[in-house]
């Protein structure tokens, strides 16, 4: 049988990737390895029977294959790989996309729980709100779990995720009940705000710089200790020519900074985002919020070869990348900006 390899509503454009993680949209080769999945699981999912190979055959040829053609369809699945291996499926559904929104659902090999359930749930994450926010424009992705796993909820928070609702007594079927705990991650894009660096933000600041990734990226991969970093700190926050800002949620949550350095007569930019908020388009966002803080200015920013993520923002934004042989890629706009 032949089996689509997209999603309609997904452009092919996006590559939805993590280091050695990844999703595609879900295969049929993989339709047993779930059912199997599934049925060891039965305790924590709303499945009440034991699937069998006639089910899943069913299910994937006559409802899931259905929804690859579909412009608004009612669940978006997909197989998480890791190197190409399959170890858990999952993804968008009971979709209402007229509110945009939709539950995420998420299961992954049994045998892999015990030593992998924090990672593999992380990056399934990260990975499925590239997908709702960035592809899909969605409002909110949300959880609806079975008070049985506690440590989800301390992955889930610590991945940006609130609290939403504890249900009381959820009816199981069976004269069985459960409490159920649902969260929430909100696409919050239209209510960020920026604002300046505040003399509270130092420790923030410094647990950003030394965070790994920003290490790698950074042409200095040292990390910085309390004493130089306070010195550094109190010199900029004072200095006329050194501008920043950290961009907020509406509920004042931090997702990155940015500060703009003045040399001679441009301005060189350097930004980071907070580790749970990767991925999700808002490096150029905060870049965006805080070129409009200038009237007429040169921006200039120097990225390693190596940083894809961070030359891509720019390109995004219009900056031009200037001949560069030895060392860093350098970019540059030069334009009018309105307040």
């Amino acid at each position: 049988m032949e089996w689509p390899e997209k999603y309609k509503c997904v452009p092919e454009e996006y590559v939805l990737e993590i280091n050695e993680f990844k999703i595609v949209p879900i295969r049929y080769q993989d339709r047993y390895l779930i059912m199997k999945w599934r049925n060891e699981q039965l305790y924590h999912l709303r499945q009440k029977d034991s699937l069998t190979k006639k089910d899943q055959d069913y299910y994937f040829e006559n409802i899931i294959k259905d929804q690859f053609d579909e412009i608004y369809p009612n669940q978006i699945l997909f197989s998480f790989l890791k190197n190409n291996k399959c170890v858990g499926y999952g993804g968008l559904v009971h979709i209402n996309w007229k509110d945009k929104v939709s539950e995420i659902s998420f299961v992954m090999n049994t045998l892999h729980e015990e030593k992998y359930f924090n990672i593999y749930w992380s990056h399934f994450l990260s990975l499925l709100k590239k997908v709702a926010f960035k592809v899909l424009g969605f409002y909110k992705i949300f959880t609806f779990a079975f008070d049985l796993r506690p440590k989800l909820y301390t992955i889930l928070e610590n991945n940006g995720f609130d609290k939403e609702d504890h249900i009381k007594n959820y009816d199981l079927g069976n004269d069985n009940y459960c409490d159920v705990i649902t969260h929430s991650f909100i696409n919050q894009i239209h209510s960020l705000k920026i604002r300046r660096v505040l003399p509270k933000d130092s420790s923030l600041l410094l647990t950003w710089r030394n965070e790994k990734k920003v290490r790698e990226n950074a042409f200095n991969s040292k990390k910085i200790d309390v004493s130089s970093h306070l010195d550094w700190f109190k010199e900029k926050i004072s200095n006329s020519k050194t501008k920043m800002y950290i961009l907020e949620t509406h509920k004042g949550s931090p997702i990155g900074q940015v500060r703009f350095e003045k040399y001679n007569d441009q301005w060189e930019i350097d930004y980071s985002i907070d580790k749970n908020y990767r991925n999700l388009g808002f490096g150029k966002i905060i870049l965006e919020k805080g070129i409009k803080k200038f009237k007429n200015a040169t921006f200039i920013a120097k990225v390693k070869n190596d940083n894809i993520a961070s030359k891509r923002t720019f390109e995004l934004l219009g900056f031009k990348k200037s001949k560069n042989e030895n060392g860093p890629l350098i970019y540059f706009k030069d334009k009018t900006f309105r307040k």
